[in-house]
């Protein structure tokens, strides 16, 4: 597990090339709050907005994910927890005013870059709508 990478993924890599060719700025492993230990692929922290890149095998995506044979019990555990892990994550960043997204390792790039950045063109057009001009 120790050679697992937990950033700068081929997916993750794959969304920030199409998210900076147009013309996007984002943060990476960024950690969002002070107390918790969740770290976000891409952020913006300005708007509040998390990106999480899942692989398919760690975070029990429906489509793609299988679990071990051997040792299952301990498997089976380990994985349970890390969904558990990220619902209480995605919850408690909600909570405290972020948004937060996340996509499947096996998602196009470039749909999940286009999502983002709609996304992004929302929160930032409530952001300066909510703004006063003087």
């Amino acid at each position: 597990m120790s050679r697992q990478r937990s950033r700068d993924t081929a997916p993750e890599i794959a969304v920030r090339k199409i998210l900076h060719r147009s013309g996007l700025r984002f943060r990476t492993d960024v950690k969002l709050e002070s107390d918790l230990r969740t770290r976000a692929d891409i952020a913006w922290s300005g708007l509040k907005l998390a990106i999480f890149i899942d692989g398919c095998f760690w975070h029990g995506c429906p489509e793609h994910a299988t679990r071990p044979i051997a040792n299952q019990q301990w498997w089976a555990q380990k994985l349970d927890a890390n969904i558990a892990r990220d619902r209480r994550t995605d919850a408690e960043l909600e909570r405290r005013g972020w948004t937060v997204r996340r996509y499947w390792e096996h998602q196009p790039p470039e749909s999940v870059a286009r999502d983002i950045a709609q996304v992004k063109m929302q929160i930032g057009a409530q952001a300066t709508s909510g703004r006063s001009c003087r």
